[in-house]
């Protein structure tokens, strides 16, 4: 579950390189980047369900902390927590 200052987010577009276009739950669209601990270990695609990190001094960009895999994304769905 998200701390305070990490939000929900569906990732909708791949920009290329370490960044997506992500959907979050509070209604903003923000550029997540992914950082270099998941880069290589995890692969983000469109549609995917992660937990972002929205920056303080920048509203509109995220840092990308987590992946869910299908499973547990079908849950969060389930919980209402996502769309």
């Amino acid at each position: 579950m998200p701390n305070d200052d990490e939000v929900f987010a569906v990732v909708t577009e791949h920009l290329g390189g370490n960044h997506v276009r992500l959907r979050c739950v509070d209604g903003k669209t923000r550029m997540g980047r992914i950082p270099g601990r998941m880069k290589y270990r995890t692969w983000i695609s469109e549609g995917d369900v992660v937990l972002a990190e929205p920056w303080a001094w920048q509203d509109e960009k995220a840092n990308v902390e987590w992946r869910y895999d299908d499973d547990d994304a079908d849950q969060l769905r389930r919980e209402g927590h996502i769309q």
